[in-house]
């Protein structure tokens, strides 16, 4: 979406954990405002008509419609907790977040690394 960039890659606009998406860790998708990343997305739009916010939490009007049911039927784990993701970044700070985010990620990519090796020999 011509406009739409995004200066963090490791958490959502919308409050995906992008650092330990599957998709991310496999270097298949750049996150929603990098390369060819999901540039039609409706939050995305609506950040840009709100005057480019980063996270949908510095918008006054969130939380929103956008979020009412989404996650309900969505199995992806990355996407099953994002008002919760949301609510503990905003609670820890960002930064703060990020850490335990890249903290996880270490973990999960040796658990990986493990796997493939005990997996394919």
């Amino acid at each position: 979406m011509k406009g739409f960039t995004r200066g963090e890659t490791r958490f959502s606009l919308c409050g995906l954990n992008c650092a330990l998406c599957s998709m991310h860790l496999g270097g298949y998708c750049p996150g929603c405002g990098g390369g060819a990343g999901n540039q039609s997305c409706a939050i995305a739009k609506c950040s840009l008509e709100h005057g480019g916010v980063q996270f949908c939490w510095e918008c006054p009007e969130y939380p929103c419609s956008h979020y009412e049911g989404f996650d309900d039927g969505d199995s992806f784990v990355p996407h099953r907790n994002r008002q919760q993701d949301i609510a503990q970044a905003r609670e820890m700070g960002l930064e703060a977040y990020l850490a335990q985010l890249e903290e996880k990620r270490a973990i999960l990519d040796e658990l990986l690394a493990g796997y493939a090796q005990e997996f394919w020999g």
